[in-house]
Parts: C-alpha cells; sequence; structure tokens
C-alpha cells in the first residue's frame, strides 16, 4: 500500500507532467513526421538518421553564432533535403523502402558525427549553448497545476501541440490531405482523378522528414544544451512505433507519445525512490515494456494505409 502512495504522489505532481511533456515533444515531432510519411504510403526508417543530423545542424549552426530559431530552420531545411533524396528513391525509382530507410539512416548518422568531428577536430567534452528558455504564457501560466504544466514550455513544445490539431485539420478537412490520404490507400485511382501521386508522395515525405529533424534539433536546442554522440538513443524507432499505436492519426500520436514520456518520467522518478533496492536496468527498460504492452493492446485493430510500402507504378493496380 505504501508503494502504491508513493507511486501516486510521484505522478500527482507538477513536476512529472511537465517532464512528461518535454520529454514527449521530440517524440511527438517524429510521430507526426512519420505518420505524414505513411500517410502518403512511404515507409521512413530514416527517422533516426534523420533526428541526429538535425540535432547536430540546430547545435552547430547556434554554436557558429547565429539565433536558436535559425538552427531550428537550418535543421528543417536539411531534413527535408535527406527526405528528397528518400523520395527520389522510393518513389520514384521505386526502390525497397526498407532498404533505403536503413541506408538513409547509416548515411545520416555517420554524416552527423563527421561534420562534427570535422568542425570540431580537438574537442573532447561537448561545446555548450545557450539554448530556449521557457516562455511562460501571460495569463495562463499562473493557472494552478495546468499552467504550471501547459504554460511555461520552450516554444517548440508549444510548437509541436498546434501541429497536432493543424495535421488533423490538414489530412481530414481539406482537398491537400484527402490527395495525400488517397495516394497512400490507392494511388492509382488519384492519379485517375488528376492528382500527381509522384509529387504528392514526395512532397509527403520532405515536410514529414523535416519534423523529424526539427525533432532532433528539440533535443540539443530545448531539452540538452550541447551535441554529442547517441543524443536521440532510438528515439527514431519508438517514433515508428508510435505511428502504429496511433493507427496514423495526430490526435492519437500526441496521446502515444505523452503515453511513452509518461513512462519514462516515471522511471527516472522511481530509481530516486528504489534505486537502492533494484537494479537501475529494470527501470531503463520499464517504458519500452510498458509501451510495447500498450502497443500490442491498442494496435490490434490498426489498419495500415493500403498502399504503404508499395511503389506507384501507372500501369499497376495494387
Amino acid at each position: 500500500m505504501s508503494a502504491l502512495l508513493s507511486l501516486i504522489s510521484l505522478i500527482s505532481t507538477t513536476s512529472f507532467w511537465v517532464a512528461t511533456l518535454r520529454i514527449a515533444t521530440p517524440l511527438l515531432f517524429g510521430t507526426l513526421g512519420e505518420v505524414l510519411c505513411e500517410r502518403a504510403g512511404v515507409l521512413n526508417l530514416g527517422i533516426e538518421g534523420i533526428m541526429t543530423l538535425g540535432a547536430m545542424t540546430g547545435w552547430l549552426v547556434v554554436y557558429q553564432g547565429s539565433g536558436l530559431w535559425w538552427g531550428v530552420a537550418f535543421a528543417a531545411v536539411l531534413g527535408a533535403g535527406v527526405g528528397l533524396i528518400h523520395s527520389l528513391l522510393t518513389v520514384r525509382l521505386g526502390v525497397s523502402q526498407h532498404v533505403t530507410g536503413i541506408g538513409i539512416t547509416l548515411l545520416t548518422i555517420n554524416a552527423a558525427y563527421f561534420v562534427y568531428r570535422m568542425a570540431l577536430p580537438q574537442v573532447t567534452s561537448p561545446p555548450k549553448i545557450v539554448p530556449f528558455s521557457p516562455w511562460p504564457i501571460p495569463g495562463l501560466s499562473s493557472l494552478p497545476f495546468l499552467g504550471e504544466t501547459l504554460f511555461t514550455q520552450p516554444p517548440l513544445t508549444y510548437l509541436g501541440l498546434l501541429l497536432v490539431p493543424l495535421m488533423a485539420y490538414i489530412l481530414y478537412r481539406t482537398p491537400l490531405g484527402l490527395a495525400v490520404r488517397m495516394v497512400g490507400e490507392n494511388p492509382q485511382a488519384a492519379a485517375s482523378q488528376g492528382i500527381p501521386v509522384y509529387a504528392v508522395r514526395t512532397g509527403a515525405v520532405m515536410v514529414g522528414s523535416a519534423l523529424m529533424a526539427v525533432a532532433g534539433a528539440f533535443l540539443t536546442l530545448s531539452a540538452f544544451d550541447a551535441f554529442f554522440f547517441n543524443i536521440v538513443n532510438g528515439r527514431g524507432w519508438i517514433c515508428i512505433a508510435l505511428v502504429v499505436f496511433a493507427a496514423w492519426d495526430p490526435w492519437r500520436a500526441l496521446a502515444g507519445a505523452l503515453l511513452f514520456a509518461g513512462f519514462d518520467a516515471l522511471q527516472l522518478r522511481l530509481q530516486q525512490l528504489w534505486g537502492s533496492r533494484i537494479p537501475y536496468q529494470f527501470f531503463l527498460m520499464l517504458p519500452y515494456l510498458l509501451s510495447i504492452m500498450a502497443l500490442i493492446l491498442v494496435s490490434r485493430r490498426a489498419k495500415a494505409p493500403r498502399a504503404l510500402l508499395i511503389p506507384f507504378r501507372p500501369e499497376e493496380r495494387i
């Protein structure tokens, strides 16, 4: 009973929910980017590398003297460029999306590390920058509990939260969103209606990859104040799993990101509470174990876009 009371007291604190929202932010950007790619019929397994490249690019731009928002912008542009390469191979040439994605991951991770070493060859410890500070929203940040949790976050967290209703509106309420969903479900039918399938898929992959790069930039420009090797630490692969958990829906993507982030924030606090009695490795695996269980329970009825992983060839039917 005392353990249960301790657990309840942990998750009822404001600091727990503040940490949960911040941990969820890069997962949210990455998952939304992957949702957009897969809604258009393209699996982007390059997300881990794109996030790493975005993290390095955003940090390096700021370290060289530019503003924080310039770091975000450069990371997004570079991510879109990697998305263009991915789409040229998978959309235009019909190369395996699995192989291309893994190749993009290996290329971008090693490119990020190479550029970092070329820019700072003699550095032994990661140089630090001044990251985004929390932006309290006047009038709302003073609300009890909710104000400190939601309205004293870094600006990129606000941007991520705003992207959820924006993407949901575009996907479900606009002709552009209908075109994206059509090319992911039945590209032949979309082409017969005059929708440029190649262009829509390419645009979706580029925008989705830009969001993945911003997810990485959040890590160096908001969560931490430096770039170091393995900074992404598997978050890209988690985002791919969260897409299935979310059933390719932006609102459920937010729920999935918060769920995993909550488990992660909880394990950090459980280490402090029970770390002397239980090996810390148990707590490290806890969020992944709980997320797998939630994924199994929720995603059994998830239905992927019909044309996902299938190259578009005008002369063929799916």
